[in-house]
């Protein structure tokens, strides 16, 4: 599958087989453009552009949700 890094742009071949890891630096081109755009969110250049909700903002059926995905993410540790 060609794909294109999101980082620097450069085309590049991924070959996907099941039971494999992923690349160090997927989906990047390199681990330079993974380091790169780590360092990016590191240094707030990228943000979060949709502000969290308020919870209480939230209806029973959202707060519902969020409560069972707090105790999913719980149990997996």
């Amino acid at each position: 599958m060609k794909l294109k890094c999101s980082l620097c742009g450069t085309p590049y071949e991924f070959v996907y087989k099941k039971e494999e890891t992923l690349p160090t630096h997927f989906p990047f081109c390199s681990n330079r453009c993974k380091a790169i755009d780590l360092g990016k969110w590191l240094n707030e250049e990228y943000r979060i552009s949709t502000p969290l909700p308020d919870a209480e903002e939230l209806t029973d059926i959202q707060r519902q949700v969020l409560d069972e995905l707090k105790e999913k993410s719980e149990k997996s540790y």
